[in-house]
């Protein structure tokens, strides 16, 4: 999908950026996606370690004989 985007198209969408938000706005924007990104790894962690103790048959509730 990305395998086409070379090094123009890289500056193009950055100079778009800058003259969408400013100078001022792009470190608070990038930290804000920083901090997205963070959450969203952080989210799909979690959800994955319930998923896994979801499917893994605890001791309790085995019948035993």
């Amino acid at each position: 999908m990305f395998r086409q985007v070379g090094p123009w198209e890289i500056i193009l969408v950055l100079a778009v950026l800058l003259l969408l938000f400013g100078a001022k706005k792009l470190p608070e924007l990038a930290r804000s996606v920083g901090r997205s990104v963070k959450e969203l790894r952080s989210g799909m962690k979690e959800g994955e370690e319930a998923e896994a103790e979801a499917e893994a048959p605890s001791e309790e509730t085995t019948p035993e004989g």
